[in-house]
């Protein structure tokens, strides 16, 4: 290239000095190329560049899409294809969690709330407080498994509500432990019957605590005919799992049956609802 003359005038000088601009970036960015960010990259974890080839071989994958998100799809598919019995309770939980935990694996939260309460009906019927001890439950994912508790409630209701209850005896039952048999403190229920037996309401009397519930028969009584009821079911939970009547359940029931004879209530039953079993007081002889 011809020495430069100095003159700013110069049409020849002015075309020397754009071929070294581009010369020099030319050369700049070479040396990027070969020493900085893409050195680093080609230098880096093998596995950062199989999985860009990956996403890049894959319509639509984006850059950010989280690990578990091929797990989540497999999962949901899994569960509409085969149904409920396909999955595990673990799983069952996993599906419950991805609403409320979007971008972050579920799988390690399920199993600690599991491990913490036992089963899936364990983990659904937990209080709101011991479900917020566990680390990550925060309030949607309270919320999330609650929701579905009182979706389970209102199903088991419904196939039970306005029904003859000797004939629908086993949805009852369902309905019964679906409503009690995970809760850690007593709750007393009772269901009113109209003269054909049909269930015309279900009613929370009491709560107690672990192994008490105070119950007084002259408010059930009362309840029964404001609402014009016929017939009674009594029924309370034993948060310990074993239905057994104690003796200050008999001698409860007894003082219902009286107070309900005497205004021509007839007590068709006093069931207690076990963590796997439930006690006909009829059953039994007790009634």
């Amino acid at each position: 290239m011809a020495r430069c003359c100095g003159d700013p005038r110069c049409s020849a000088c002015r075309r020397g000095r754009v071929a070294k601009r581009k010369i020099s970036r030319e050369n700049g960015f070479s040396d990027i190329h070969q020493s900085g960010l893409f050195a680093d990259a080609g230098a880096g974890d093998e596995s950062t560049a199989v999985s860009g080839r990956a996403e890049a071989a894959s319509p639509g994958a984006s850059p950010d899409a989280p690990h578990f998100h091929q797990h989540r799809q497999r999962l949901r598919q899994r569960f509409l294809s085969a149904g409920a019995g396909s999955v595990a309770d673990y799983e069952m939980l996993e599906l419950v969690l991805f609403r409320a935990i979007p971008r972050r694996d579920v799988k390690p939260l399920a199993k600690q709330l599991l491990a913490r309460f036992g089963d899936f009906n364990g983990v659904i019927s937990a209080p709101p407080a011991r479900l917020a001890e566990v680390a990550g439950a925060g309030e949607a994912v309270v919320c999330e498994l609650k929701i579905v508790e009182a979706a389970a409630h209102r199903l088991a209701r419904s196939r039970v509500m306005n029904r003859h209850v000797i004939t629908s005896w086993a949805q009852l039952m369902d309905y019964c432990k679906t409503a009690m048999a995970h809760r850690e403190t007593e709750q007393f229920r009772i269901l009113f019957l109209d003269r054909k037996n049909a269930l015309i309401a279900d009613e929370e009397q009491a709560r107690g605590t672990v192994d008490h519930v105070p119950v007084y028969p002259r408010e059930v009584v009362k309840r029964a005919l404001e609402l014009n009821a016929s017939a009674l079911i009594l029924v309370h939970n034993h948060p310990s799992g074993d239905p057994t009547p104690s003796q200050a359940d008999i001698d409860m029931t007894r003082q219902i049956e009286r107070a309900a004879k005497a205004v021509g209530l007839v007590v068709h039953d006093h069931v207690v609802v076990g963590m796997a079993r439930d006690a006909s007081f009829r059953a039994l002889g007790l009634l």
